[in-house]
């Protein structure tokens, strides 16, 4: 089995040229990238409007994901919840609403101005249960077992080592929790070519894991896969879309599990 972390990839290069593009996404968000942003995104994708109405306009104005996880993720009043990759807050806010007063919901991103961004939209809302954190998600500073859930939405493709990432969800979910996120991945391995450059990994494409290598990942980090589902989403350039229908780069949602009872 071949992963991208066997590529000759530039990590720094890499986190610099994803940086620059989520710092961008939080500072531009009208600009023209690969992707769709936006409110007008999130509803396509299958965001209720009632629940985006409990998001702070400038977060949404940044929104980037890539698919709809919330049912899968079924959170519930006073759950605690971790979102990897949390960017502008769409979804950290949105986990908020679900878990309410008595929940809480940490967001990690390592793009400074995603994380301030974040962080001002927190304060400013006065959601006292939804906290932000610069760092990464490969590495986090929680407890073991100490969330029900943990999300991501178009976040782990972008990283190297997606082993780790889900070595990470693992190790902090109690046992029964849920890891609910929706990502990239591919019908058909990527080529040297595409997996090498920085800028289609930037992009949300060049880091894109063949889906049973996914799902293979997720499984070796100790998590039962309970549900793949295709998401209805695309890529607006003509280099994004050659890739899709070359190699099927598509979005899935994905439900894992955390073996085990509740304490």
């Amino acid at each position: 089995m071949s992963t991208q972390n066997d590529t000759a990839v530039d990590v720094h290069e890499l986190d610099a040229k994803v940086q620059q593009m989520y710092t961008d996404v939080a500072q531009h968000p009208d600009e023209t990238f690969h992707f769709e942003t936006g409110r007008q995104l999130a509803e396509r994708l299958g965001y209720p409007r009632g629940l985006l109405d409990a998001v702070p306009q400038d977060a949404l104005d940044s929104f980037a994901g890539v698919g709809w996880f919330f049912d899968l993720a079924e959170l519930q009043p006073g759950e605690r919840v971790v979102d990897f990759g949390s960017g502008s807050g769409t979804d950290t806010f949105a986990a908020g609403s679900l878990v309410g007063p008595t929940g809480r919901v940490r967001g990690v991103d390592y793009t400074e101005a995603q994380w301030a961004k974040a962080t001002r939209l927190a304060q400013e809302s006065g959601t006292s249960q939804v906290h932000f954190l610069q760092g990464r998600i490969e590495q986090t500073p929680f407890d073991d077992a100490s969330a029900d859930c943990v999300i991501s939405n178009g976040v782990i493709n972008l990283i190297v080592d997606k082993q780790a990432v889900f070595s990470e969800a693992a190790r902090l979910l109690r046992p029964g929790g849920r890891l609910a996120i929706a990502d990239i991945v591919t019908e058909q391995q990527l080529t040297e070519a595409i997996v090498s450059n920085t800028d289609l990994w930037a992009s949300c494409i060049g880091g894109a894991a063949q889906h049973e290598d996914y799902r293979s990942m997720i499984e070796r980090a100790g998590l039962e896969v309970r549900q793949m589902r295709a998401n209805d989403y695309g890529f607006l350039s003509d280099q994004a879309q050659g890739a899709t229908a070359t190699y099927g780069v598509r979005s899935m949602s994905v439900l894992a599990v955390k073996p085990g009872q509740t304490p």
